[in-house]
């Protein structure tokens, strides 16, 4: 099966908007997921949370079943990514870091255990909180937000592009835990074993 996260960002990105415009990047990744037959290897466990009441604070306002595209939402510029900074970052930085840590430890591990963290690259701050509250030392945590912005979608992707294919850094046996926090809110993590 082949998993795709991609995002043309800057089609909804209201350039004269400086808390948004300059924080996200176009991109895509895929990752072809096959069954493993090996004991004890693979996706072991995920955790995944939803919470609509964040949907204020990060959202598009119009093109969608709720307020479907018009010539005033158009003009209106309410076709673009709407954010309210502060808000998003404290429940990212709680929650992503929560489940981050709660996944290592529901599975018996230590962050020490895990070869490495995959976050989503939505800020840096948000990353290095994640880390610190599962254990994990920065240099086990793949960061390109400083060369591609969030390109959301295709974050986790590209970490691990990087880190199997450019950088061949992972065996099979390795842990990887990849978190990840979204609009509305939406936030979880995946722990992996790796097999190749």
């Amino acid at each position: 099966m082949l998993v795709i996260g991609s995002d043309v960002m800057s089609s909804i990105i209201d350039y004269a908007d400086r808390n948004t415009c300059v924080l996200f990047g176009d991109a895509a990744g895929a990752v072809l997921v096959e069954p493993c037959h090996e004991e004890g290897l693979g996706i072991l466990d995920f955790i995944l949370h939803c919470d609509g009441s964040g949907e204020p604070y990060l959202h598009m306002k119009a093109g969608g079943s709720r307020k479907p595209a018009s010539i005033e939402t158009v003009q209106n510029r309410e076709h673009y990514v709407y954010q309210e900074g502060r808000p998003v970052f404290k429940v990212a930085v709680s929650e992503m870091a929560a489940v981050t840590e709660a996944i290592i430890r529901k599975n018996g591990l230590q962050g020490e255990d895990v070869a490495f963290l995959l976050p989503h690259q939505a800020n840096l701050r948000i990353i290095q909180a994640c880390a610190e509250r599962a254990g994990i030392p920065m240099e086990r945590v793949v960061v390109n937000i400083d060369r591609y912005g969030n390109t959301t979608a295709a974050t986790i992707p590209l970490c691990l592009y990087e880190i199997i294919n450019e950088k061949n850094l992972v065996k099979t046996g390795d842990y990887l835990v990849m978190s990840a926090f979204g609009a509305g809110f939406t936030w979880g993590s995946i722990l992996i074993k790796w097999w190749e």
